[in-house]
Order: C-alpha cells, then structure tokens, then sequence
C-alpha cells in the first residue's frame, strides 16, 4: 500500500490522490456510523428520521444528544453510541494523517543526493556507507 523505506519518494499528484482515497475511506466510515445512530434512535427511542439524525450527528460531533431520551433502552444505545462515536472519530482522524505521517517519515529517511549513494554504496555488514577503506556513519557522517 505505501512505498518501502528503499523506494523512491512518490510524485506529488499520486500523493494528493492517496491522501483523497483515505479521505473518502474516512468519510465512508463516518457516513456509515451515522446510519447506525439513525437506525438506533429510530428504533430505540421512535424519533423522526430528521430527530434521529440530529440526535446522532450530535453524538458524533460530542455534543450530545438533543432530545431528552426517556426509555432505558435508548439511553442505553446513546451511551454505547457515544463510546463508539468518540472510538471511530480516533480511527477517521489516524486514517486521514497517515499518508501525511508517511510521508514525513519516508522523505526524512531519503537520501538527499542520489550521487551520495553511487559515492557511498550501502555495505551488506555495516549500517552506513563503506568508501575504499574509510568507514562513514550512517547518522553523524563522521569518519570512524
């Protein structure tokens, strides 16, 4: 799904359609959630469609609900609603920066000149760069 450590940085315009794509995913999932809080109000308490999508959006948002709930079975929904309201506002936010998360990651972790890795090839048993006999550390490039 996303590109290794070893593999170039990618393209700007493939980024902003990866960041797009968790995007939707995110909105999906919200989208999805709110039809359950629908579903649950208009079952457990007997709003109007309207009502229970207020009543939902509210809890999703942390507001809270606005009708006031007079059976138990719909306070009970409203709670478990309201843990997973603010469990699925966690997963939307995690799934919208993660592209943006990589790649920091992944640019910090490239190198800055591509001559710098035909200068220094990577050796196979040491972590850093092996130029005839002289060792360079990988972190300070200090000559060790």
């Amino acid at each position: 799904m996303f590109e290794k450590r070893t593999e170039a940085l990618l393209p700007r315009s493939k980024f902003f359609l990866r960041l797009v794509k968790f995007t939707l995913i995110a909105i999906g999932i919200i989208i999805f959630s709110l039809f359950i809080g629908v579903l649950g109000y208009m079952q457990t308490e007997h709003l109007s469609l309207i009502d229970a999508f207020l009543n939902a959006a509210m809890l999703m948002g942390g507001m809270g609900p606005v009708n006031v709930l007079h059976s138990e079975s719909a306070k009970l929904f409203a709670g478990v609603y309201a843990l997973y309201c603010g469990f699925i506002v966690l997963v939307c936010v995690g799934l919208f920066f993660t592209p943006i998360f990589h790649r920091i990651l992944h640019r910090s972790t490239l190198k800055v000149n591509k001559k710098e890795t035909e200068i220094f090839p990577r050796h196979p048993l040491r972590k850093g760069y092996l130029k005839k006999d002289v060792f360079y550390s990988q972190s300070s490039r200090i000559c060790i």
